[in-house]
Order: structure tokens, then sequence, then C-alpha cells
């Protein structure tokens, strides 16, 4: 399951609506919404986006938190590694071979962990820019 599919399933289920209702309401079909809410689908379009906020009337924080989740949440993501040294190419391969083998607890602390990185990262980036 991808972020975006779980939190779907979520504003759908609280809302009290069957996926086949908001399939048929959204033009897609009721296979495909599952696919997505479970993650065998890629990120939706754009345009079907809108339409599920829509939908689900969801405005302001929690509309921009939906489509950063949609943003995060490719099931087959490729790393380009191409350019960057040998510890950013062994750490996209150890990765892709070890996800699955990973408990939820890791996955989060990993994910923690990457998040705080790119914040050092942005913010020295910032301070090179005012330089």
């Amino acid at each position: 399951m991808t972020p975006f599919g779980q939190r779907l399933r979520e504003l759908r289920r609280e809302r009290g609506v069957t996926q086949s209702q908001m399939a048929q309401a959204l033009g897609v079909s009721s296979a495909y919404l599952s696919a997505l809410e479970h993650g065998r689908r890629g990120r939706p379009t754009w345009d079907l986006l809108q339409r599920i906020l829509g939908y689900l009337n969801v405005i302001w924080d929690e509309a921009e938190e939906l489509q950063r989740l949609a943003e995060l949440s490719h099931p087959k993501v490729t790393v380009d590694t191409a350019g960057l040294g040998p510890d950013a190419t062994a750490l996209a391969n150890r990765l892709a071979e070890t996800i699955g083998l990973l408990a939820p607890a890791d996955h989060r602390a990993l994910l923690a962990l990457l998040e705080e990185a790119a914040a050092r990262a942005a913010a020295a980036n910032r301070a090179r820019r005012r330089r």
C-alpha cells in the first residue's frame, strides 16, 4: 500500500463511501480505485487527483497533504545515481535489495533519517545561495 492509497482509503471510509460509489462518481472502475488504494497502481493523474479532492470535499492543508502523498506514492521507483559517488549507488542498490525484508519500524526509522538529512542539505543549499 502506498501513503496516498492508505490516506485515500481512510478519507473514503471516514465519509462512509464505498469504493463502488466513489469509483462511479469519479468515472473510474472499482478495480482501478481498489488498485490505487492498495498500491498496485502508480500515482493518480493530476486530473483524477483533483476529482478525488472535490468528491471527498478535501480542502486547504488536507488537500496539500494528499497531493504530497500522491507525489510520494509511485510504487515502482527508479533511482538515477549517475554522476553521484559510489556510496550513493551502493545505497540505492542496497535499499532495492533489502526493502522487502525490513520491518515497518525499520522503514519508518530509515525514512526519518533520510528526511533529517534532506532537511540539512536543503538548509545548507539555502545558506549557500544567500552568500
